[in-house]
């Protein structure tokens, strides 16, 4: 069995456990995960989302529709005056 065919017959509950696991640096037991089995876990992670999930849905999905102002000029902002407060003589008004 190849790699491919192992995530196609993977369950939700191991992907959820996988994921997890990427998140947490650590298997459910508390043993941490190897740079290797970090690596093959969100490798299987992504490529679970990929043949399972809508494109907004997968990890690591960045929505680059933008904003609704992006491009506009931003209104100028008035500055904020800060006031130091303290004992010394520069503190006190």
């Amino acid at each position: 069995m190849n790699f491919k065919e192992m995530i196609d017959n993977m369950s939700p509950e191991v992907y959820v456990r996988l994921k997890q696991a990427v998140e947490l640096g650590k298997w459910p037991n508390g043993v941490r995960l190897t740079p290797e089995q970090t690596e093959l876990c969100l490798q299987a992670v992504i490529t679970y989302d990929y043949s399972n999930k809508e494109e907004k849905d997968r990890v690591g999905y960045i929505d680059t529709t933008g904003h609704k102002n992006i491009g506009k000029k931003a209104p100028a902002k008035e500055q904020d005056t800060i006031k130091w407060v303290g004992d010394g003589p520069e503190g006190q008004a």
